[in-house]
C-alpha cells in the first residue's frame, strides 16, 4: 500500500497542506519545530485513529478553528481509498470512507498501515509496561483490524468497573462487568501469545545480526497464572483471581487483574534489558523490536508504510546499515531528517523542504543549506 495523496486543513501548523507521494521514499528535510513531525502524526492517526505524541485529540486542532482534516487517497493492492478524517475538539469524530460516512471506527483500520520508528522508540525498551501493552497491541491491530474494536471494548468495560470499584459499589453491580472485562481481556491475552510465538523468532534473529554478543528474548508477564491461547482459559482464570483480588480492588478502585496489568519482559543474556543494558545494546533491541514487526507483517503478505522520524541522527554506522535495507525494500518509506548532513548518502528518493509549516518539493539540483 501507499498514499498517492495527503491532505491537511487546520491539523497543527497546518492551514492547507496538499502532498503529492510517489511509491518509494520521501524525504522530509527540515529543523525541529518547523512542521516536519506534524506530517507523521497525520499518517499514524489514519493507521491508529490516535496521537503517537498526545492522549489527547484537541492539540491536533489548530488553536482558533473548531475542527482538523486529515485526508489520504491511499492506493491498496486491489483498490484505491480515499480516507477522510474530521477531528473534533469539542465533539464526536467523524469519517468518510470514499465520501461515505462511516458507522463505525472499525471500518478505517486496516486502510492505511504503518509502522513508525523514532529516538522515542528507547521508551519502549527503558519505559513503562504501558509502553511495551501499546507496541504489542498496535502490532494486533495491524495483523487484524478486528483487533481494535476488541481492545476498545476491554478498555471501556475497564473504566466502568473502576468507577463501580470506585462508588464501592456491591458484587451484584460489578457482576455484568466482570465478565466483559474477562471475556474480552482473555481474547486480548490470548492474541498477545499468539503473535509473540511468531514474533519472537523473527526478533531474536534480527538481534542476534545486529549484536551476537548475548541472546535476546521477550517473556510474557501476566497477572493471570499460566496464560494460554485460548481465550476462553483465560477468561476463566480472570474471573477467578478476581474473586481473590476482589477487596484490594474496592479499597484501591482499581480492576488489578487484566491485560492492561500486563508487560512484555525483555531479556538480554540472564538480565531484564530494562536497567541492565548499554545505551547501544538498548538501541539495539528497539531497533530490532521494529524490524521483526515489518518482517512479520510482510510474512502475513502485508506492506505497511515505513516511518523512520529523525532516527538515522541516533545511530551508529552498523545499525544505520539494516535501517537502509529495509528503508529501500518498503513500498514506501517516510524519512524525516534535521538537516541533510542526517541522511545515509545510500538513500535517495523524493525530497521536500519543511520550514515555518510549509512544503516545497526539493528539485534534483536544489542543495539544501
Amino acid at each position: 500500500m501507499f498514499i498517492s495523496n495527503l491532505s491537511l486543513t487546520t491539523f497543527r501548523s497546518y492551514k492547507n497542506l496538499e502532498l503529492e507521494l510517489n511509491p518509494g521514499i520521501s524525504i522530509f528535510i527540515g529543523r525541529n519545530g518547523e512542521g516536519k513531525t506534524n506530517i507523521i502524526e497525520s499518517v499514524l492517526y489514519l493507521s491508529y485513529l490516535s496521537s503517537h505524541r498526545v492522549s489527547s485529540d484537541q492539540p491536533l486542532v489548530q488553536l482558533g478553528s473548531p475542527s482538523a482534516y486529515v485526508r489520504a487517497k491511499t492506493q491498496l493492492p486491489d483498490r484505491e481509498v480515499l480516507l477522510e478524517l474530521e477531528i473534533n475538539s469539542e465533539k464526536a469524530n467523524r469519517a468518510r470512507i470514499n465520501q461515505n460516512p462511516v458507522r463505525s471506527q472499525k471500518e478505517i483500520f486496516g486502510i492505511v498501515q504503518a509502522i513508525y520508528f523514532s529516538p522515542e522508540d528507547l521508551d519502549l525498551v527503558r519505559g513503562d509496561p504501558s509502553e511495551r501493552r501499546k507496541f504489542i497491541d498496535q502490532l494486533l491491530i495491524l495483523r487484524s483490524p478486528r483487533m481494535a474494536g476488541v481492545i476498545s471494548d476491554y478498555e471501556r468495560a475497564v473504566r466502568q468497573r473502576n468507577s463501580l470499584l470506585k462508588s464501592r459499589a456491591g458484587t451484584e453491580s460489578l457482576v455484568a462487568w466482570d465478565e466483559q472485562v474477562a471475556n474480552f481481556g482473555g481474547e486480548i491475552i490470548a492474541a498477545r501469545l499468539q503473535a509473540l510465538s511468531e514474533f519472537e523468532p523473527i526478533f531474536q534473529e534480527i538481534y542476534r545480526d545486529i549484536s551476537s554478543e548475548k541472546p535476546a528474548f521477550i517473556t510474557y508477564k501476566s497477572s493471570i497464572e499460566e496464560p494460554t491461547q485460548n481465550p476462553s482459559e483465560n477468561s476463566t482464570k480472570i474471573l477467578e483471581r478476581m474473586k481473590v483480588t476482589r477487596a484490594s480492588e474496592i479499597e484501591r478502585g482499581l480492576t488489578l487483574t487484566g491485560p492492561h496489568r500486563d508487560d512484555l519482559l525483555l531479556n538480554l543474556g540472564d538480565h531484564l534489558v530494562k536497567g541492565y543494558a548499554s545505551h547501544g545494546e538498548s538501541w539495539s533491541i528497539a531497533l530490532s523490536l521494529k524490524l521483526a514487526t515489518y518482517q512479520l507483517l510482510e510474512k502475513d503478505g502485508l506492506k505497511p508504510i515505513l516511518i523512520l522520524d529523525d532516527v538515522f541522527s541516533e545511530l551508529d554506522e552498523e545499525r544505520r546499515v539494516h535501517l537502509i535495507k529495509l528503508a529501500k525494500s518498503a513500498q514506501q518509506t517516510f524519512i524525516t531528517v534535521a538537516v541533510e548532513n542526517d541522511l545515509p548518502k545510500e538513500l535517495s528518493g523524493d525530497r521536500f523542504l519543511v520550514k515555518s509549516g510549509q512544503v516545497s518539493k526539493i528539485s534534483k539540483s536544489t542543495e539544501v543549506k
